[in-house]
């Protein structure tokens, strides 16, 4: 048998490597203080539970509105890019419903999430692949919720901000989880704007459920090729 060459043997095992897939899920969270002080932390324990290794990645911004968040993707796209992600989960719209400088109307927001879903498509995986895309519903903004909420913030929720973000999800054919009905149900779980434990909590098994049931799907469809 002829012997193969150091370089070349190296060379095959290098290209080998590269072409096995990478174990584990890599998910990227967007958003804002409700991701970045909230649910990353318990969602990587959620999808164990249920199976599925994972690397969370906490992208959150506290206080940005999807103005804000769409302009902090834009300016740092090459680093972000850098993280492959296999998904990636966006809760955006809480603090655009704010009275003060920061209000967005129902139109510049749902533009601005096209817009986010748009960046978002433009990444690839470790694979080289398009990662998958998860749009949530927000949480109520609880009557009463002081400045710099207002008191039509919490029917902004229900009139603009969450049928917006059903029809990006519908039109642009993104994955959708309802992050607005377990507050509601229970609004213990939601004291104020933010969540308490327990709700972010609630937030991160209703997250994991959703990337779950999709990554059952995306198993089954590659063993039928």
């Amino acid at each position: 048998m002829k012997a193969i060459p150091v370089l070349a043997l190296a060379a095959v095992l290098l290209s080998s490597a590269c072409r096995t897939p990478p174990s584990g899920l890599v998910v990227f969270c967007a958003g804002d203080s409700l991701t970045e002080q909230g649910y990353p932390r318990y969602l990587r324990a959620a999808l164990g539970r249920g199976g599925r290794r994972a690397k969370v990645l906490n992208r959150g911004r506290s206080g940005n509105t999807s103005r804000e968040y769409l302009a902090y993707l834009k300016e740092g796209l090459r680093r972000l890019e850098n993280d492959r992600p296999d998904i990636i989960l966006v809760e955006l719209g809480t603090n655009d419903v704010r009275v003060d400088g920061d209000r967005v109307t129902k139109e510049e927001f749902e533009a601005n999430l096209r817009a986010i879903v748009a960046v978002f498509r433009g990444f690839r995986t470790r694979a080289g692949e398009k990662p998958e895309i998860f749009l949530a519903l927000i949480p109520p903004v609880p009557d009463g919720t002081p400045f710099p909420f207002g008191v039509d913030s919490p029917g902004r929720v229900t009139s603009e901000i969450n049928p917006a973000i059903e029809a990006v999800s519908r039109d642009l054919e993104t994955g959708l989880v309802d992050n607005f009905s377990p507050f509601a149900a229970s609004p213990g779980l939601l004291p104020g704007v933010h969540p308490g434990p327990d709700g972010y909590r609630a937030m991160a098994e209703n997250w994991a459920r959703a990337i779950l049931a999709w990554s059952a799907r995306a198993s089954r469809a590659k063993a039928l090729h």
